[in-house]
């Protein structure tokens, strides 16, 4: 609604999408757009990192973040980042499974009074993408981190896979793929790490948010047009109500178009 008014009444207009500008992922979209994948098979989105109580050490975010009558919960938080993410890099969203839960029940605010935290803290989910492939979706403020970053991003297609962080990427072809055997009874002997590649290593790019905002700017003023409008933020806003309701009801959801 507030984006059919903008329209109507000629304004120019325009959300933050932060997340796609994000090194690691402009590179992962070079890798789409050359086609390194072939046929893109699956994506795995794992993020998180322990936000603490705040009992015996402060927590790294706001108190709101975990009360629901304030709008906190981890799946209204980032579930619309994963929208435009999944729609910009890996494909169109077409449905969504998702369940979530409250894992710390109790927490501590800012002036160290403690508080019901009765919204989401961790979220797992399965989104259906245009041309067949499957997202996995994990978000959590309640896990401890052993990968490359705080999020990561792997993408398996029938001739490659990546995976990229905030900043790097690594790949791995077809012909550097290896070929393990399933023997519980020997220690592994691949290096698994050691068979990806970096990629991009020389790319530079610029901050996420001024590059967006200095593309908007640039839409005002020239013909240039801009692609992260209102109508995309509501996409977003409307696979975290989606997640939500899939939760609620035990059930697939359908995301519909939104409208124009």
């Amino acid at each position: 609604d507030v984006y059919q008014r903008a329209e109507q009444a000629g304004i120019r207009h325009g959300v933050v999408q932060d997340k796609i500008f994000l090194p690691g992922l402009q590179k992962m979209k070079q890798l789409m757009e050359d086609g390194f994948f072939g046929r893109l098979l699956s994506v795995k989105i794992d993020f998180g990192y322990w936000v603490f109580e705040g009992d015996w050490k402060e927590a790294q975010r706001p108190s709101w973040n975990y009360r629901k009558e304030d709008g906190g919960g981890i799946i209204l938080d980032m579930m619309p980042h994963w929208r435009y993410v999944l729609d910009n890099t890996f494909g169109s969203v077409k449905s969504v499974s998702c369940l979530g839960r409250v894992n710390i029940d109790k927490r501590w605010d800012e002036n160290n009074e403690p508080y019901d935290a009765d919204a989401d803290d961790a979220s797992y989910a399965l989104v259906e993408l245009e041309g067949g492939a499957v997202a996995q979706i994990f978000a959590s403020w309640c896990t401890r981190v052993r990968k490359d970053d705080l999020v990561t991003f792997h993408a398996d297609g029938t001739h490659g896979a990546a995976i990229a962080g905030l900043t790097k990427c690594y790949t791995q072809d077809r012909p550097a793929t290896p070929s393990p055997v399933w023997n519980p009874d020997e220690p592994q002997t691949i290096p698994f790490f050691d068979t990806w590649e970096e990629y991009g290593a020389d790319m530079t790019f610029d901050n996420g948010f001024k590059s967006e905002w200095e593309m908007f700017m640039r839409s005002l003023y020239t013909d240039e047009p801009f692609h992260w409008s209102l109508r995309e933020g509501a996409k977003g806003v409307q696979l975290a109500e989606a997640a939500m309701q899939s939760w609620h009801e035990r059930r697939w959801i359908d995301i519909d178009e939104v409208p124009t």
